[in-house]
């Protein structure tokens, strides 16, 4: 069994793509309107993807505090000047728990949590 992907009911969708395409670095694989008032984006290339879902039926969906989505960067370091150039000032860390893991949240438009994690080679 593969995991294939995690879907998010967003907002909107704009902010949403901006923030997963921009900041993320995802890239849009396929995007759909099945039925009117619903806007479908799936992010990503190579195995699990960000699958976005803009329902106007949905005016108001909720989210669980206590679910991150983790993304792998070079530099945490890095990162977070990146990301404060790009206007993202609610940096939580970094974290630091082990010599080999470096990590920081941030959260997308709708607040899921959002961890960029820095996997450090120890000689």
């Amino acid at each position: 069994m593969n995991f294939c992907w995690v879907t998010i009911t967003v907002k909107n969708m704009q902010e949403s793509l901006d923030f997963y395409q921009n900041i993320i670095g995802l890239k849009i694989k396929r995007r759909m309107n099945p039925v009117a008032g619903t806007d479908i984006a799936f992010l990503g290339e190579e195995g699990t993807e960000v699958e976005l879902i803009k329902n106007d039926r949905n005016v108001n969906p909720t989210y669980g505090r206590d679910i991150s989505l983790g993304f792998e960067v070079e530099s945490i370091d890095k990162e977070i000047e990146r990301l404060k150039e790009e206007g993202i000032v609610n940096i939580e860390g970094p974290f630091q728990p082990h010599a080999r893991i470096k990590f920081i949240y941030i959260s997308d438009p709708n607040g899921v949590k959002v961890q960029l994690v820095e996997n450090i080679e120890v000689r």
